[in-house]
Protein backbone atom coordinates (compact mmCIF):
# COMPACT_ATOMS: atom_id res chain seq x y z
CA UNK A 1 0.00 0.00 0.00
CA UNK A 2 1.61 3.34 -1.04
CA UNK A 3 2.23 5.64 1.94
CA UNK A 4 2.60 9.42 1.78
CA UNK A 5 4.90 11.25 4.13
CA UNK A 6 4.09 14.78 5.24
CA UNK A 7 4.44 17.04 2.20
CA UNK A 8 4.49 14.13 -0.24
CA UNK A 9 2.11 13.73 -3.17
CA UNK A 10 0.99 11.17 -5.71
CA UNK A 11 -1.09 11.13 -8.87
CA UNK A 12 -4.58 9.67 -8.58
CA UNK A 13 -7.10 8.75 -11.23
CA UNK A 14 -10.28 10.55 -12.22
CA UNK A 15 -12.52 7.89 -10.64
CA UNK A 16 -14.38 8.69 -7.40
CA UNK A 17 -12.11 8.60 -4.36
CA UNK A 18 -13.15 7.62 -0.84
CA UNK A 19 -11.11 9.00 2.06
CA UNK A 20 -11.47 6.89 5.23
CA UNK A 21 -10.49 8.28 8.64
CA UNK A 22 -9.17 5.98 11.38
CA UNK A 23 -7.81 6.81 14.83
CA UNK A 24 -7.47 5.47 18.37
CA UNK A 25 -8.50 7.16 21.60
CA UNK A 26 -11.01 10.00 21.73
CA UNK A 27 -13.25 10.19 18.63
CA UNK A 28 -12.57 12.70 15.87
CA UNK A 29 -14.71 14.04 13.04
CA UNK A 30 -13.94 14.17 9.31
CA UNK A 31 -14.93 17.06 7.07
CA UNK A 32 -14.01 18.54 3.69
CA UNK A 33 -13.57 22.04 2.27
CA UNK A 34 -14.06 22.85 -1.43
CA UNK A 35 -11.49 25.55 -2.10
CA UNK A 36 -10.89 27.85 -5.08
CA UNK A 37 -7.58 28.92 -6.60
CA UNK A 38 -7.49 31.88 -4.16
CA UNK A 39 -7.34 29.51 -1.18
CA UNK A 40 -10.86 30.28 0.02
CA UNK A 41 -14.28 28.66 -0.25
CA UNK A 42 -16.88 30.15 -2.58
CA UNK A 43 -19.61 30.09 0.09
CA UNK A 44 -20.52 28.38 3.36
CA UNK A 45 -22.00 25.53 1.29
CA UNK A 46 -18.42 24.43 0.54
CA UNK A 47 -17.99 22.89 4.01
CA UNK A 48 -19.04 19.23 3.96
CA UNK A 49 -19.47 17.64 7.40
CA UNK A 50 -22.02 15.97 9.68
CA UNK A 51 -24.45 18.92 9.56
CA UNK A 52 -24.05 19.51 5.81
CA UNK A 53 -23.28 16.12 4.26
CA UNK A 54 -23.14 16.98 0.54
CA UNK A 55 -21.91 19.64 -1.85
CA UNK A 56 -22.15 20.11 -5.62
CA UNK A 57 -25.07 17.68 -6.02
CA UNK A 58 -23.21 14.88 -4.24
CA UNK A 59 -19.81 15.35 -5.90
CA UNK A 60 -18.46 15.58 -2.34
CA UNK A 61 -20.30 13.57 0.29
CA UNK A 62 -19.88 12.89 4.01
CA UNK A 63 -20.68 9.35 5.22
CA UNK A 64 -20.97 8.60 8.94
CA UNK A 65 -19.21 5.62 10.47
CA UNK A 66 -21.26 2.44 10.57
CA UNK A 67 -20.81 -1.23 11.35
CA UNK A 68 -19.02 -1.83 8.05
CA UNK A 69 -16.75 1.21 7.61
CA UNK A 70 -15.23 4.21 9.42
CA UNK A 71 -16.28 7.82 8.86
CA UNK A 72 -15.45 8.83 5.29
CA UNK A 73 -15.67 11.49 2.58
CA UNK A 74 -16.26 10.57 -1.06
CA UNK A 75 -15.11 12.88 -3.86
CA UNK A 76 -15.93 12.55 -7.55
CA UNK A 77 -13.25 14.73 -9.21
CA UNK A 78 -14.95 14.61 -12.61
CA UNK A 79 -18.15 16.11 -11.18
CA UNK A 80 -16.47 19.14 -9.58
CA UNK A 81 -16.89 22.52 -11.31
CA UNK A 82 -13.84 24.29 -12.74
CA UNK A 83 -13.74 26.89 -9.95
CA UNK A 84 -13.04 24.22 -7.33
CA UNK A 85 -9.26 23.94 -7.32
CA UNK A 86 -8.91 21.43 -4.49
CA UNK A 87 -10.75 19.52 -1.79
CA UNK A 88 -9.11 19.68 1.65
CA UNK A 89 -9.82 16.94 4.19
CA UNK A 90 -9.86 17.89 7.86
CA UNK A 91 -9.94 15.91 11.12
CA UNK A 92 -11.23 17.71 14.22
CA UNK A 93 -12.11 17.18 17.87
CA UNK A 94 -15.65 17.52 19.20
CA UNK A 95 -16.52 21.25 18.87
CA UNK A 96 -18.80 21.00 21.92
CA UNK A 97 -15.91 20.01 24.23
CA UNK A 98 -13.06 22.55 24.20
CA UNK A 99 -10.96 20.37 26.51
CA UNK A 100 -10.39 17.76 23.79
CA UNK A 101 -7.16 17.95 21.79
CA UNK A 102 -5.17 15.59 19.59
CA UNK A 103 -2.92 14.82 22.54
CA UNK A 104 -5.47 12.14 23.53
CA UNK A 105 -5.81 10.78 19.98
CA UNK A 106 -3.36 8.31 18.48
CA UNK A 107 -2.77 6.52 15.18
CA UNK A 108 -4.61 9.10 13.06
CA UNK A 109 -4.58 8.03 9.45
CA UNK A 110 -6.51 8.80 6.30
CA UNK A 111 -6.70 6.26 3.51
CA UNK A 112 -7.62 7.16 -0.06
CA UNK A 113 -9.37 4.34 -1.92
CA UNK A 114 -10.19 4.23 -5.67
CA UNK A 115 -11.45 1.35 -7.76
CA UNK A 116 -8.66 -0.24 -9.75
CA UNK A 117 -5.82 1.29 -7.69
CA UNK A 118 -3.93 0.48 -4.52
CA UNK A 119 -5.09 2.49 -1.47
CA UNK A 120 -2.92 5.46 -0.52
CA UNK A 121 -2.41 6.12 3.20
CA UNK A 122 -1.16 9.12 5.19
CA UNK A 123 -0.35 8.60 8.86
CA UNK A 124 -0.54 11.87 10.75
CA UNK A 125 2.51 12.54 12.98
CA UNK A 126 1.57 13.05 16.67
CA UNK A 127 0.09 16.44 17.62
CA UNK A 128 1.00 17.44 21.19
CA UNK A 129 0.68 21.26 21.30
CA UNK A 130 -3.04 21.60 21.93
CA UNK A 131 -4.19 21.18 18.33
CA UNK A 132 -7.94 20.57 17.99
CA UNK A 133 -8.05 20.21 14.18
CA UNK A 134 -5.63 19.16 11.47
CA UNK A 135 -5.44 19.54 7.68
CA UNK A 136 -4.80 15.95 6.67
CA UNK A 137 -4.61 15.77 2.86
CA UNK A 138 -5.82 17.65 -0.17
CA UNK A 139 -7.00 16.42 -3.55
CA UNK A 140 -5.91 19.08 -6.06
CA UNK A 141 -5.87 19.74 -9.79
CA UNK A 142 -2.63 19.32 -11.74
CA UNK A 143 -3.16 20.06 -15.41
CA UNK A 144 -5.95 17.82 -16.65
CA UNK A 145 -5.48 15.37 -13.79
CA UNK A 146 -5.59 15.17 -10.02
CA UNK A 147 -3.03 14.57 -7.28
CA UNK A 148 -3.22 13.79 -3.57
CA UNK A 149 -0.92 15.65 -1.16
CA UNK A 150 -0.27 14.98 2.55
CA UNK A 151 -0.39 18.18 4.64
CA UNK A 152 -0.48 17.35 8.36
CA UNK A 153 -0.91 20.94 9.63
CA UNK A 154 -2.55 21.35 13.04
CA UNK A 155 -4.88 24.11 14.26
CA UNK A 156 -5.32 25.01 17.93
CA UNK A 157 -8.65 26.77 17.23
CA UNK A 158 -10.37 23.58 16.06
CA UNK A 159 -12.71 23.21 13.11
CA UNK A 160 -14.29 26.62 13.70
CA UNK A 161 -10.96 28.45 13.50
CA UNK A 162 -9.76 26.40 10.55
CA UNK A 163 -13.00 26.88 8.62
CA UNK A 164 -12.93 30.63 9.33
CA UNK A 165 -9.44 30.87 7.79
CA UNK A 166 -10.88 29.39 4.61
CA UNK A 167 -13.79 31.86 4.56
CA UNK A 168 -16.57 29.90 6.34
CA UNK A 169 -18.73 31.94 8.74
CA UNK A 170 -19.12 29.93 11.96
CA UNK A 171 -19.17 32.89 14.37
CA UNK A 172 -22.04 33.86 16.64
CA UNK A 173 -24.10 36.66 15.13
CA UNK A 174 -25.25 39.60 17.30
CA UNK A 175 -29.00 39.93 17.79
CA UNK A 176 -30.45 42.14 15.06
CA UNK A 177 -32.30 45.31 16.05
CA UNK A 178 -35.69 46.28 14.66
CA UNK A 179 -33.96 48.68 12.25
CA UNK A 180 -31.35 46.21 11.06
CA UNK A 181 -32.05 43.40 8.59
CA UNK A 182 -31.14 39.98 9.97
CA UNK A 183 -27.64 38.75 9.16
CA UNK A 184 -27.13 35.44 7.35
CA UNK A 185 -27.25 32.45 9.68
CA UNK A 186 -23.71 31.21 10.40
CA UNK A 187 -22.80 27.57 9.83
CA UNK A 188 -23.62 25.54 12.95
CA UNK A 189 -21.02 23.08 14.21
CA UNK A 190 -23.36 21.69 16.87
CA UNK A 191 -23.93 18.02 16.14
CA UNK A 192 -27.52 17.23 15.15
CA UNK A 193 -29.71 14.67 16.93
CA UNK A 194 -29.58 11.15 15.55
CA UNK A 195 -33.29 10.75 14.88
CA UNK A 196 -34.48 7.15 15.12
CA UNK A 197 -31.68 4.58 14.94
CA UNK A 198 -31.68 0.80 15.39
CA UNK A 199 -28.32 -0.78 16.20
CA UNK A 200 -26.93 -3.71 14.29
CA UNK A 201 -25.52 -6.67 16.19
CA UNK A 202 -22.36 -5.50 17.96
CA UNK A 203 -22.88 -1.92 16.75
CA UNK A 204 -22.63 1.35 18.60
CA UNK A 205 -23.64 4.97 18.14
CA UNK A 206 -23.01 8.20 20.07
CA UNK A 207 -25.58 10.73 21.26
CA UNK A 208 -24.09 14.23 21.45
CA UNK A 209 -24.96 15.82 24.79
CA UNK A 210 -23.76 18.50 27.17
CA UNK A 211 -22.45 16.80 30.31
CA UNK A 212 -23.36 19.90 32.36
CA UNK A 213 -26.99 20.01 31.18
CA UNK A 214 -29.10 19.85 34.36
CA UNK A 215 -32.33 19.69 32.34
CA UNK A 216 -31.37 16.58 30.38
CA UNK A 217 -33.29 13.36 31.09
CA UNK A 218 -32.16 10.20 29.29
CA UNK A 219 -34.84 7.51 29.36
CA UNK A 220 -33.96 3.85 28.91
CA UNK A 221 -36.90 1.52 28.39
CA UNK A 222 -37.07 -2.26 28.36
CA UNK A 223 -39.96 -3.13 26.06
CA UNK A 224 -41.50 -6.56 25.53
CA UNK A 225 -44.82 -7.86 24.25
CA UNK A 226 -44.70 -11.45 25.50
CA UNK A 227 -44.22 -12.90 22.04
CA UNK A 228 -47.32 -15.14 22.06
CA UNK A 229 -50.80 -15.31 23.58
CA UNK A 230 -49.81 -18.29 25.72
CA UNK A 231 -46.84 -16.47 27.23
CA UNK A 232 -48.84 -13.30 27.75
CA UNK A 233 -51.41 -15.32 29.72
CA UNK A 234 -48.62 -16.64 31.94
CA UNK A 235 -47.47 -13.09 32.66
CA UNK A 236 -44.21 -12.82 30.67
CA UNK A 237 -42.54 -11.13 33.64
CA UNK A 238 -39.26 -9.50 32.60
CA UNK A 239 -37.32 -7.12 34.82
CA UNK A 240 -35.03 -4.24 33.88
CA UNK A 241 -31.78 -3.95 35.82
CA UNK A 242 -29.52 -0.91 35.45
CA UNK A 243 -26.02 -1.72 36.71
CA UNK A 244 -23.98 1.46 37.01
CA UNK A 245 -20.52 2.86 37.68
CA UNK A 246 -20.63 6.54 38.75
CA UNK A 247 -18.28 9.02 37.11
CA UNK A 248 -16.19 9.21 40.31
CA UNK A 249 -15.31 5.50 39.98
CA UNK A 250 -15.25 5.09 36.19
CA UNK A 251 -11.95 4.13 34.59
CA UNK A 252 -10.77 4.65 31.00
CA UNK A 253 -7.84 3.37 28.99
CA UNK A 254 -7.80 -0.20 30.28
CA UNK A 255 -6.63 -3.22 28.35
CA UNK A 256 -10.19 -3.88 27.17
CA UNK A 257 -12.63 -1.39 25.65
CA UNK A 258 -15.88 -0.57 27.46
CA UNK A 259 -18.53 -3.15 26.61
CA UNK A 260 -16.05 -6.02 26.32
CA UNK A 261 -17.15 -9.31 27.88
CA UNK A 262 -14.36 -10.52 30.21
CA UNK A 263 -13.73 -13.52 32.43
CA UNK A 264 -11.96 -12.69 35.67
CA UNK A 265 -13.25 -15.32 38.10
CA UNK A 266 -15.09 -12.85 40.33
CA UNK A 267 -18.03 -15.24 40.63
CA UNK A 268 -16.16 -17.10 43.39
CA UNK A 269 -16.01 -13.92 45.48
CA UNK A 270 -19.67 -12.96 45.27
CA UNK A 271 -22.41 -14.01 47.72
CA UNK A 272 -24.32 -17.16 46.87
CA UNK A 273 -27.89 -16.00 47.52
CA UNK A 274 -28.19 -12.26 47.11
CA UNK A 275 -28.18 -11.17 50.74
CA UNK A 276 -26.02 -8.28 51.88
CA UNK A 277 -24.19 -7.82 48.59
CA UNK A 278 -27.49 -7.36 46.76
CA UNK A 279 -29.19 -4.77 48.98
CA UNK A 280 -29.26 -0.99 48.84
CA UNK A 281 -27.68 1.64 46.60
CA UNK A 282 -24.14 0.52 47.50
CA UNK A 283 -24.78 -2.50 45.29
CA UNK A 284 -24.61 -0.14 42.26
CA UNK A 285 -27.74 -1.55 40.69
CA UNK A 286 -31.20 -0.11 40.11
CA UNK A 287 -34.04 -2.65 39.93
CA UNK A 288 -37.47 -3.41 41.39
CA UNK A 289 -36.11 -3.62 44.99
CA UNK A 290 -33.95 -0.49 44.71
CA UNK A 291 -35.68 2.11 42.54
CA UNK A 292 -32.96 4.74 42.94
CA UNK A 293 -33.39 8.53 42.91
CA UNK A 294 -33.24 11.50 40.56
CA UNK A 295 -32.76 13.98 43.43
CA UNK A 296 -29.53 12.49 44.76
CA UNK A 297 -26.91 9.95 43.74
CA UNK A 298 -27.04 7.83 41.69
CA UNK A 299 -29.38 10.16 39.71
CA UNK A 300 -30.92 7.06 38.15
CA UNK A 301 -34.46 5.90 38.88
CA UNK A 302 -36.69 3.00 37.83
CA UNK A 303 -40.38 3.81 37.38
CA UNK A 304 -41.57 0.53 38.94
CA UNK A 305 -42.03 -3.19 38.40
CA UNK A 306 -44.23 -4.30 35.51
CA UNK A 307 -45.36 -7.90 35.88
CA UNK A 308 -47.19 -8.14 32.58
CA UNK A 309 -45.95 -7.57 29.01
CA UNK A 310 -45.26 -3.90 28.50
CA UNK A 311 -42.32 -1.80 29.60
CA UNK A 312 -40.10 -0.73 32.47
CA UNK A 313 -38.26 2.58 32.25
CA UNK A 314 -35.15 3.95 33.91
CA UNK A 315 -34.55 7.71 33.89
CA UNK A 316 -31.02 9.08 34.06
CA UNK A 317 -30.12 12.68 34.88
CA UNK A 318 -26.90 14.55 35.74
CA UNK A 319 -24.74 13.09 32.93
CA UNK A 320 -21.70 14.64 34.61
CA UNK A 321 -22.22 12.17 37.48
CA UNK A 322 -22.53 9.10 35.25
CA UNK A 323 -19.79 6.74 34.10
CA UNK A 324 -21.23 3.53 32.69
CA UNK A 325 -24.77 2.16 32.79
CA UNK A 326 -25.39 -1.45 31.75
CA UNK A 327 -28.99 -2.39 30.88
CA UNK A 328 -29.86 -5.99 31.63
CA UNK A 329 -33.07 -8.02 31.56
CA UNK A 330 -33.98 -10.85 33.92
CA UNK A 331 -36.56 -13.49 33.06
CA UNK A 332 -38.44 -14.88 36.05
CA UNK A 333 -38.54 -18.65 36.49
CA UNK A 334 -42.30 -18.62 35.98
CA UNK A 335 -41.80 -17.52 32.35
CA UNK A 336 -40.50 -20.90 31.26
CA UNK A 337 -37.56 -21.39 28.93
CA UNK A 338 -38.32 -19.20 25.91
CA UNK A 339 -35.65 -16.84 24.58
CA UNK A 340 -35.63 -13.13 25.38
CA UNK A 341 -36.01 -12.46 21.67
CA UNK A 342 -39.14 -14.60 21.55
CA UNK A 343 -40.63 -12.35 24.25
CA UNK A 344 -40.13 -9.38 21.91
CA UNK A 345 -37.60 -7.80 24.29
CA UNK A 346 -35.56 -4.76 23.29
CA UNK A 347 -34.08 -1.64 24.90
CA UNK A 348 -34.83 1.90 23.68
CA UNK A 349 -32.64 4.87 24.68
CA UNK A 350 -34.03 8.40 24.18
CA UNK A 351 -32.42 11.72 25.14
CA UNK A 352 -35.60 13.78 24.69
CA UNK A 353 -33.73 15.97 22.20
CA UNK A 354 -34.36 14.05 18.99
CA UNK A 355 -32.12 10.98 19.40
CA UNK A 356 -33.90 7.65 19.80
CA UNK A 357 -31.81 4.45 19.70
CA UNK A 358 -33.31 0.95 19.67
CA UNK A 359 -31.09 -1.92 20.81
CA UNK A 360 -32.73 -5.15 19.59
CA UNK A 361 -31.90 -8.78 20.27
CA UNK A 362 -30.86 -11.11 17.47
CA UNK A 363 -30.31 -14.51 19.10
CA UNK A 364 -32.94 -17.11 20.06
CA UNK A 365 -30.93 -18.29 23.07
CA UNK A 366 -33.13 -20.36 25.41
CA UNK A 367 -32.87 -21.50 29.05
CA UNK A 368 -31.14 -18.27 30.02
CA UNK A 369 -32.29 -16.06 32.87
CA UNK A 370 -30.09 -13.03 32.15
CA UNK A 371 -29.15 -10.97 29.12
CA UNK A 372 -26.93 -7.89 29.12
CA UNK A 373 -28.46 -5.86 26.29
CA UNK A 374 -26.87 -2.42 26.06
CA UNK A 375 -24.10 -0.34 27.63
CA UNK A 376 -24.44 3.46 27.82
CA UNK A 377 -20.94 4.96 28.14
CA UNK A 378 -21.16 8.50 29.54
CA UNK A 379 -17.34 8.77 29.58
CA UNK A 380 -17.35 9.02 25.78
CA UNK A 381 -16.01 12.30 24.42
CA UNK A 382 -18.92 12.43 21.98
CA UNK A 383 -21.47 12.54 24.80
CA UNK A 384 -22.98 9.11 25.46
CA UNK A 385 -21.94 6.08 23.41
CA UNK A 386 -24.54 3.29 23.21
CA UNK A 387 -23.15 -0.22 22.62
CA UNK A 388 -25.11 -3.27 21.51
CA UNK A 389 -23.98 -6.06 23.89
CA UNK A 390 -26.42 -9.05 23.82
CA UNK A 391 -24.46 -11.33 26.16
CA UNK A 392 -26.30 -14.17 27.88
CA UNK A 393 -25.77 -15.89 31.22
CA UNK A 394 -24.75 -19.53 31.31
CA UNK A 395 -27.34 -22.22 30.82
CA UNK A 396 -29.72 -22.34 33.80
CA UNK A 397 -27.48 -19.91 35.73
CA UNK A 398 -29.12 -17.41 38.10
CA UNK A 399 -26.10 -15.21 38.77
CA UNK A 400 -26.57 -11.73 37.39
CA UNK A 401 -23.89 -9.89 35.35
CA UNK A 402 -21.24 -7.63 36.88
CA UNK A 403 -20.22 -4.24 35.48
CA UNK A 404 -16.59 -3.37 36.23
CA UNK A 405 -15.21 0.18 36.77
CA UNK A 406 -13.60 0.18 33.30
CA UNK A 407 -16.91 -0.59 31.60
CA UNK A 408 -16.12 -4.25 30.94
CA UNK A 409 -18.78 -6.84 31.66
CA UNK A 410 -18.55 -10.20 33.40
CA UNK A 411 -21.41 -12.65 33.01
CA UNK A 412 -22.34 -15.28 35.63
CA UNK A 413 -20.43 -13.39 38.33
CA UNK A 414 -23.00 -11.46 40.36
CA UNK A 415 -25.28 -12.44 43.23
CA UNK A 416 -28.29 -14.72 42.92
CA UNK A 417 -31.78 -13.57 43.78
CA UNK A 418 -34.85 -15.54 42.79
CA UNK A 419 -38.04 -13.69 41.98
CA UNK A 420 -41.25 -15.60 42.67
CA UNK A 421 -44.85 -14.79 41.93
CA UNK A 422 -46.61 -12.45 44.38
Amino acid sequence: MPELLKGGNTTVGAAPLTAELRSAGDPVDLSALLVGADGRVRSDADLVFYNQPTAESGAVRHLAADAGAPERITVDPGALPADVDRVVLVASCDPDDLSRTFRTIADVEVRGVQDGADPVVFRQPPLVDGERAVLLVELYRRGDGWKLRAIGQGYAEGLAGLATDFGIDVSEQPEASAMTPPAPTPTSLVKPPLGKVSLDKGGQVAISLDKQDRELVVTVTLEWDGGSDQRRRRGADLDLYALFVPASKAQRGGAEAPGTIVKTGLAKKMPEKGGKGDKGPEADVIYYKNLGSLKQAPYIQLDGDSKVPGRETVRIVRPDQQGYVLLCAYSALSNGFGSFKSFGAQVVVDDGRGSNVTVPLFENTKTRYWVAIALVDFTSADGAAIHHIEAYSGRMTERRPVLHPDGTIEMNAGPVEFKGRD
